[in-house]
């Protein structure tokens, strides 16, 4: 299924689908695609915004050494991606105190955030969301982000480049052929951004989800997409597929 123009409808619309697309996700990583002790649940508050998708470790903490994270789906191989960067963390800045964000129904460890007009509507939404999503790679939480809106002049290279600034100052453009961004994040001690620009038409990648610092499972992006497109009214459907688009 083909990214469409969202930019074509208005907010609200995008806003429907943005909130059956959130629950299909949840859906999919719950049926299986997550490993025994992980859950994912939506609209949970976790201080500060909220993000549309955690993952949760239900397991205690000490429970999990030695033992494997087990599930098919858990991957430990490096991901792949048109762009891999890595920031390591400042010796100094890992000394100072953090909050461990401790979820009433687990450990939160993932984060998936899918950005919504409203996120880049103004200077201080865009700081809003970028400082959330830093601060959550700060604190260890990995996270996994879906733009599917071109940049604005508020985040000119798009939402990894103004999410990475926050991080460490490195050089990013977007290839102009593809102003979309899907990025995920590995909140280790080296922080990695794995970044792939897509453009509308293009299938969405199954980017990484990690579960700690080197076990991951793929997102179900493109498949949870095509479900929630699915379900979308039909009368809407043509103002993002209008006649002649194929």
């Amino acid at each position: 299924m083909p990214i469409h123009d969202w930019t074509r409808v208005d907010a609200g619309l995008f806003h429907d689908f943005h909130q059956d697309w959130m629950i299909e996700l949840r859906r999919s990583l719950n049926a299986g695609r997550l490993p025994p002790g992980y859950v994912a649940l939506a609209d949970q508050q976790i201080g500060g915004p909220i993000p549309d998708v955690l993952t949760l470790n239900r397991r205690p903490k000490d429970s999990d050494r030695g033992e494997p994270v087990g599930g098919l789906a858990v991957a430990t191989i490096p991901p792949r991606a048109r762009f891999v960067v890595e920031a390591e963390e400042d010796t100094y800045a890992r000394r100072a105190n953090r909050i461990r964000i401790q979820h009433r129904h687990g450990l939160t460890v993932a984060v998936i955030e899918i950005v919504s007009p409203g996120n880049k509507s103004s200077v201080n939404a865009l700081h809003v969301f970028v400082r959330k999503a830093a601060d959550l790679i700060g604190q260890g939480i990995h996270l996994l982000v879906v733009d599917l809106f071109p940049p604005s002049s508020r985040d000119p290279q798009g939402i990894h480049k103004a999410i990475w600034d926050e991080i460490v100052d490195q050089p990013f453009a977007l290839p102009l052929d593809k102003p979309l961004t899907v990025a995920a994040y590995r909140a280790a001690l080296m922080k990695t951004a794995y970044v792939e620009p897509v453009a509308v038409g293009d299938d969405l990648p199954a980017l990484p989800i990690f579960l700690t610092d080197d076990e991951y499972v793929p997102a179900p992006l493109e498949e949870t997409y095509r479900a929630s497109w699915a379900a979308f009214p039909g009368d809407f459907k043509e103002l993002l597929e209008p006649v002649g688009d194929g």
